[in-house]
């Protein structure tokens, strides 16, 4: 049977401006896929990043380019294979699982052999701004666990004891988004110790990270731009001793469920990561999340308006959709 292929733009305003260290988002610009068989529609959803290379345009044009093969039943292992990872092929990933799912009656989660999808602990992100204004920022989070620090080169001591005074009892995950140098780095070591950060995300440029061979950091150091694809992993060892797996980065479920079972085995720790988007994104990464030490999939906490019965936070847990949202 034919299938029949749906792909469209979508704008999601934030309730809040965005801040991390290369600009500042108002608004989530998605891609969605939709893949039809008979009654059966399964969906999926990316975000083209710029960092990456990526644009709506080039994104669209290079789901366009696959139109005919996916009508004609293109699989997810071919797919692979004519696509690199990114943005492109993780809506169409996704939208194959759950597609999948829904013909054969069989959950994604059944399909990995887990059990189903429950709540779990994530982190709340705060975008940066003045110390003063993210301390007040992480002392409304009341009850969260787990706190993400966007922070720069510029003080960002100041900006996470803010936070640690405001939290001292939560779990802090500090994100430089590759704005430090190395030298920043070592000014930094006591004052990471001293707040307790947990972990430290991509401090240096992902193609200046030569810098952390042999570094002895006093917080396990995370790779996210530095860490697309299973392939990555060799070159990863002795500067992380963690890894960030971003479907939209590895480029849908199935080699983030590759790049989880590599990693895990050559002793890295997992964190799983997302974009700003919607819970049709961040669904499919909870079978990820399943299994990571580190969550951060708060993106569609950021968004005006969500899937009506998408995600939602309840006392620091972030809980699922329905089955039916996706997977089933």
């Amino acid at each position: 049977m034919l299938r029949e292929l749906r792909v469209s733009r979508r704008s999601f305003p934030l309730v809040a401006p965005f801040r991390i260290a290369r600009g500042i988002k108002h608004v989530a610009r998605v891609v969605t896929v939709e893949l039809c068989q008979g009654a059966m529609t399964g969906r999926g959803e990316a975000v083209p990043y710029a960092r990456y290379g990526e644009s709506m345009d080039s994104v669209l044009a290079q789901i366009e380019g696959l139109r005919a093969e996916l009508a004609a039943g293109m699989g997810r292992d071919e797919l692979q294979a004519r696509l690199p990872a990114g943005a492109a092929r993780n809506a169409l990933d996704t939208a194959m699982w759950d597609l999948e799912s829904q013909l054969s009656a069989v959950p994604v989660w059944a399909r990995l052999a887990r059990p189903p999808r429950a709540a779990l602990v994530s982190a709340i992100t705060l975008g940066i701004d003045t110390p003063e204004r993210m301390g007040e920022a992480a002392a409304r989070l009341g009850s969260a666990r787990l706190i993400k620090i966007k922070v720069d080169a510029s003080d960002p001591a100041a900006r996470i004891a803010a936070v640690r005074a405001a939290a001292p009892d939560a779990r802090l995950i500090v994100d430089p988004n590759e704005s430090w140098d190395v030298d920043l780095l070592r000014q930094m070591q006591p004052a990471l110790e001293r707040t307790r950060v947990d972990l430290l995300e991509q401090p240096l440029p992902a193609d200046a990270d030569e810098a952390l061979l042999g570094f002895d950091s006093c917080v396990p150091i995370c790779a996210d731009e530095a860490c697309h694809v299973t392939a990555d992993l060799p070159r990863l060892r002795d500067r992380y001793q963690a890894v960030n797996i971003k479907l939209d980065k590895t480029g849908g479920l199935t080699e983030a469920w590759r790049l989880l079972r590599a990693a895990r085995a050559e002793g890295f720790r997992i964190m799983v990561g997302c974009m700003v988007c919607s819970s049709l994104g961040i669904t499919p990464a909870l079978e990820i999340a399943r299994e990571a030490e580190f969550i951060d999939l708060d993106g569609p906490l950021w968004l005006q308006d969500d899937y009506p019965g998408g995600v939602s936070l309840r006392e620091g847990r972030l809980t699922p959709p329905a089955p039916a949202f996706w997977g089933g």
